[in-house]
């Protein structure tokens, strides 16, 4: 397996940045990728939920991750989702973003269909047997049905290089649950945004960030009390950037997300079908959050 540092910090889960024709904007995605760089973050995620890697066609996943890689130049690692819809594509994956030069891997089950236990647990130790870089199960029961429990977290550790997990159960008795059944052997991330005040209390690793991306210094800065241990300061934060944070726990998480980033000028809203860019009330109302996000932002 190939050796790294253990991962830890903020890990922003990227948007795929689209031309209002909806074909790639490599220019817009770089300039936004930079942008988290120069906020001080630890590791970059692209083509993940966020990232539209559904809506991708093949060539243009590994053309987004390879832009990535670029951009990233060494200086911080760059992992892939991998939510392919069969096993036997998110192995070809893998193998093909190890030799583009990705660092690893966030590894999703197998999309559409719903696995029992035993057939998500093939579909991760035959992914994992596909690269010899480290990776990252994403665990998000919620969204995907699918379920990783504890239990079965401890039966997936001789797999050496699942070094890390995302826990989205929106349960954060979780983080606690898994230190006891596995210890240390994983790096914990958390991936639901609202809650990472409370996953940060129980001693998590890291953070998979969706709404930070869009006011990227902030969230650094509140990772960084949590970090430190200065929960005063982390609460009064909290309480500008909650309702910003909800904005990652929406079934139109995608749409809200890039209209943030969209307001604040780090890029753009457009989204492919059959997501269609925010109308309406709905519209309005989201504006309005990130408006006020905006007004109040604190000074840092």
């Amino acid at each position: 397996m190939a050796q790294a540092k253990k991962w830890q910090g903020v890990f922003p889960a990227v948007t795929t940045q689209f031309h209002k024709d909806l074909s790639l904007d490599l220019d817009g995605f770089s300039r936004h990728l930079e942008a988290l760089i120069d906020s001080g973050v630890t590791g970059l995620i692209v083509c993940g939920s966020l990232g539209e890697n559904q809506s991708l066609d093949p060539e243009e996943k590994r053309t987004v991750l390879k832009r990535a890689i670029e951009v990233a130049k060494g200086r911080l690692p760059v992992l892939s989702g991998v939510a392919e819809t069969s096993t036997l594509a998110a192995c070809r994956y893998v193998a093909d973003g190890e030799r583009l030069g990705a660092s690893g891997y966030m590894v999703m089950p197998a999309m559409v269909y719903k696995s029992d236990s035993r057939e998500a647990e093939n579909h991760f130790r035959r992914v994992a047997a596909a690269t010899s870089l480290p990776w990252m199960l994403y665990n998000n029961p919620v969204g995907y049905t699918v379920d990783i429990t504890p239990a079965q977290f401890a039966r997936l550790s001789d797999i050496k290089n699942l070094v890390a997990l995302k826990e989205s159960s929106a349960n954060t008795r979780r983080v606690t649950e898994l230190r006891i059944e596995v210890g240390d052997r994983y790096q914990i991330f958390v991936g639901v945004d609202d809650l990472i005040l409370q996953a940060a209390v129980l001693g998590i690793d890291g953070w998979v960030a969706g709404s930070g991306i869009a006011f990227p210094k902030e969230n650094q800065h509140f990772w960084e009390l949590t970090r430190q241990g200065r929960w005063d300061e982390a609460r009064a934060m909290y309480l500008w950037f909650y309702p910003l944070l909800k904005l990652d726990t929406h079934i139109k998480f995608v749409q809200y997300i890039k209209l943030a980033v969209q307001e604040v000028g780090l890029g753009t809203e457009w989204v492919r079908e059959p997501r269609l860019i925010l109308a309406g009330a709905e519209r309005e109302a989201v504006l309005a959050t990130i408006h006020k996000g905006i007004a109040e932002r604190p000074r840092l």
